[in-house]
């Protein structure tokens, strides 16, 4: 396989929700926190604008206030010619994207100021946007009408302001039938205190990152495995096997400082009872076409692929099988009958027999 596969992206297509589409492009959104331009699908799906304009417009939407944008200055900081700079200049300023005009400065000296709007469309609409955050104060006096009813109950207790304070103080039965207690029922405000939550419910879910970022730390790597002794015998074998290995692969070709760095693991796979051609074809087979870095390689296998000790003769030992104890046939000597019991003697039978007619004696 010469195609290589990324497995983080694979990954990441089994954590997405509900059925993926059989054909076409899938979209793995994974939120930006720092260096990125918001760019708008009006731009990044034209149908006027080449694939080269809508290219040099995100990168000039991309840069910061005061950068040069000329075409020398673009020519001179991406790889793209300057004729298809400047068609694709020419492109941007057709369609409203790019406007440049000479200007004169206090000095004296004529330069062009280029200036980029990353939605031209919304420059012929300014007053609609600011229509709609006058429409949620004209909601509230929708409550205002509520206490209207109130100057209605007044003229009524109007005529009857002296003798009723008297048995407000006395006894609360009486104020009933007086208006006194309407005021705050109209003022039901609970209502609209209740609706905030409603309007928090349909929150949306936080964020979760399908893949870790590129900036997290990575755990540490295997160390490179070790023999408990590291004699003359395994170092000289080592050393052979490992410089041996360009002559059964020419791009397995190792210095001679990397090969004192891997002897040690070459010697732990010797001291498992590893034979050296066992060794020579795990590390040289199904290698990548080119391997860059051998010695990387190299101690990779040697670390991840490193096999478990022999088993010792005792471990491949079966486990002894358990033998119960088999109680053995007696005879009864009282009615000749076979029984399972560890000495002679009678059945269950004459044995309750015996104890019976004592008992009865």
């Amino acid at each position: 396989m010469d195609t290589s596969q990324n497995t983080a992206l694979l990954r990441a297509l089994t954590e997405l929700p509900g059925p993926l589409p059989a054909r076409g492009v899938i979209h793995i959104a994974i939120r930006h926190t720092d260096r990125f331009t918001v760019v708008g699908n009006d731009l990044a799906q034209h149908p006027g604008l080449s694939t080269t304009a809508v290219g040099f417009a995100v990168r000039i939407q991309s840069l910061p206030q005061g950068t040069e944008v000329g075409i020398k200055a673009l020519a001179a900081r991406f790889p793209e010619g300057e004729k298809l700079i400047a068609a694709a200049l020419r492109e941007l300023e057709a369609h409203g994207y790019l406007q440049r005009a000479r200007t004169r400065l206090p000095n004296g000296r004529i330069v062009t100021r280029t200036v980029f709007c990353n939605q031209p469309t919304a420059l012929l609409r300014p007053r609609a946007a600011a229509a709609p955050p006058q429409l949620p104060p004209v909601a509230r006096p929708i409550t205002t009408p509520a206490p209207a009813p109130e100057p209605t109950v007044k003229p009524e207790a109007s005529p009857e302001p002296d003798p009723q304070p008297e048995p407000q103080s006395q006894s609360q039965p009486t104020p009933d039938p007086v208006a006194t207690p309407d005021p705050p029922a109209p003022r039901a405000a609970p209502p609209q205190a209740a609706a905030p939550p409603q309007d928090r419910a349909p929150a949306a879910p936080p964020f979760v990152r399908l893949m870790p970022p590129p900036t997290a730390p990575k755990p540490p790597r295997p160390p490179l495995p070790r023999p408990r002794e590291l004699t003359p015998e395994l170092e000289r074998i080592s050393t052979a096997l490992l410089s041996d290995l360009r002559h059964h692969a020419p791009q397995f070709t190792l210095s001679e400082e990397h090969v004192r760095e891997l002897v040690p693991g070459v010697a732990a796979w010797l001291e498992r009872d590893a034979h050296p051609d066992t060794i020579r074809h795990t590390l040289t087979t199904n290698a990548p076409e080119p391997v860059n870095y051998p010695y990387q390689f190299v101690k990779h296998r040697l670390t991840v692929l490193l096999p478990p000790p022999l088993p010792g003769a005792h471990d491949l030992t079966p486990p002894a099988a358990r033998r119960n104890p088999v109680t053995p046939f007696q005879t009864c000597d009282g009615c000749e009958r076979a029984f399972r019991a560890p000495a002679p003697g009678h059945c269950r039978d004459c044995r309750n027999e015996v104890a019976y007619t004592q008992a009865a004696a």
